[in-house]
Formats: structure tokens, sequence, C-alpha cells
């Protein structure tokens, strides 16, 4: 994977001109988009769109200082079709005007290339069951939230306060398949949606495909499959979040396996405001 993402970053580079396809890209490296795409922005702490946004307009820095074309010839040798949709976009990255640049030389923002590289880690083993699974329905109580990648996120608070205790209790009683419990349910989700994105967030329990659900409630359909079962415990988030990023950095570089389409399940085991004992369940198939 690690050899992968530098060829992905080397085709950018390469053809800044130009909409890359990553779904070719991918499947001629053995792997799918869906998986290239997360973990590229679990890796970069960006998503690969915005990488591609900040890299092709430091390029195009370079050749307004440093050549006497035309603001519409970069525009165009960048993508753009016009000089208003690049200096939108220039100036987004830098943060002033591709005239001011031209001018001034500066100041600007670059990105600079980006290069994956493998490091020594795993000293501490990681708790992970996989398993089958059948199909399942998710049922509850679902928001739409924006997604945050650090720290506690009040929306998804909010929208837990708001269920009525009668309705934990009816959640409680209608799950009857594995992972068992109440569970906080992500779905929706772009493989690389930058922070911010909004998504869904369900607040439900798992159930067999063929029980029946009120109409009331909100539902995610998960097709059979394999899962990854992560298991986390310490302060809270913390701890839940560092598991998260180690599933990326460690966990799936060194194993033959990968992410597949599906929503990110967490099923808590212990909860207080300062500490957590969980699971994080991940849809998985063979890399």
């Amino acid at each position: 994977m690690i050899a992968t993402l530098n060829a992905l970053v080397d085709l950018v580079d390469r053809h800044a001109d130009v909409t890359i396809d990553v779904a070719r890209f991918a499947r001629a490296h053995g792997t799918t988009e869906y998986h290239l795409r997360r973990m590229f922005a679990a890796l970069a702490m960006m998503p690969l769109s915005e990488y591609v946004r900040r890299r092709r307009m430091t390029l195009a820095a370079t050749d307004l200082v440093s050549t006497e074309a035309g603001l519409l010839d970069i525009a165009i040798r960048y993508g753009y079709s016009s000089t208003e949709a690049f200096g939108r976009a220039f100036r987004s990255v830098h943060g002033v005007s591709a005239a001011d640049v031209r001018r001034d030389g500066g100041p600007l923002r670059t990105q600079p290339m980006l290069r994956f590289r493998l490091s020594v880690e795993g000293s501490t083993p990681m708790d992970v069951t996989i398993t089958e699974r059948p199909a399942l329905v998710l049922a509850g109580c679902a928001a739409q939230v924006p997604l945050i990648h650090r720290g506690v996120n009040p929306h998804i608070q909010e929208h837990i306060a708001s269920i009525p205790p009668a309705e934990h209790a009816r959640l409680k009683a209608l799950g009857d398949t594995d992972p068992a419990g109440i569970l906080a349910v992500t779905a929706g989700q772009e493989p690389d949606a930058p922070e911010g994105t909004p998504v869904t967030y369900l607040h439900g329990v798992a159930v067999r495909a063929d029980s029946t659900v009120p109409d009331d409630l909100d539902t995610v359909s998960v097709d059979a499959g394999a899962w990854a079962t992560f298991h986390s415990s310490g302060p809270f988030p913390d701890a839940l979040q560092q598991t998260w990023a180690a599933t990326a950095t460690e966990w799936f570089p060194s194993n033959p396996w990968r992410l597949r389409p599906g929503p990110s399940i967490l099923r808590y085991l212990e909860l207080t405001e300062t500490h957590a004992v969980c699971e994080i369940w991940l849809p998985i198939e063979r890399a």
C-alpha cells in the first residue's frame, strides 16, 4: 500500500493538468478506489481531492512567478476552463489572488509533494477479530451531522440526548443479532470526505435481515461479508481515535485485507465521561 500511495502521488504531479482516473489506477495496483481513498485520507490527514487541489495550485504559483505564460494559459494547463474558476481555486489555497502573486511573488501557501514511508510500528499488539456475518439491518434514530475527526462530536451528543429513555429501551429490545447492544453507526460517508462533510449518524441496534422493523425507525441495510472488530480501551475519546488511526497506519498495511463499502460501527461496552471500552466494527474484504 505504501508503494501504491507513492505511485499515486507521482501520478498527481505528472498529470496535474488532467483529472486522474483513481478507480482505474486502483485496479491496476490490485486494490479498490474506496480503500485507496480511505487509506490516503487517513495517512495524509487530508482527502486525496484536497491534496490534488493544493498541489495543482502550488505548481500553478511556480508558473506564475517564473514564466511569462498568460493567466488563461496557466488556468487551462491545470484543468480550469476559465480564469475566474482558476482564480477562485488559487485564492482558496494561497489566500491571495493570482494577479497579486504574479506582481509581488507571494505570499504563498505551498503544498509540498507528499512521500509516504514505512516506519517500524506495532510494538503494541492490536486486538482484532475477523468474522463472516450474514446480511443485517441497522435500525434506530438517524440524524445528519458534520464529520469531526478529533474530539467529541457535539452534534452527535445533542442527537443522543434528544432521544427519550423509552426509545432506548425499545431499541434494546429490538436488537436480535451481533453486534449486540446499542450501537453508534456512521453511514453514507465518502471514502475521503473532509472534516465538516455531512454524514449519517444512526443510534440504534443490529437486527437480522428478515426481522420486522417498526416503520418509524430509520434503517441502514448491510450486505453479508467479513468484518474486522478492533478492541479499544482507555481515555475517551483519545484511545478510541488512536485505535481508529492505528487501523490505517499499522493494521491494514500489514494484513491481506482492505476496506469495503459499508457503515462503520461502534459498540460501547463501558462508557463514562473520561473512559471507554468499545469495539470498532469495519467491513472488510480480502485484498
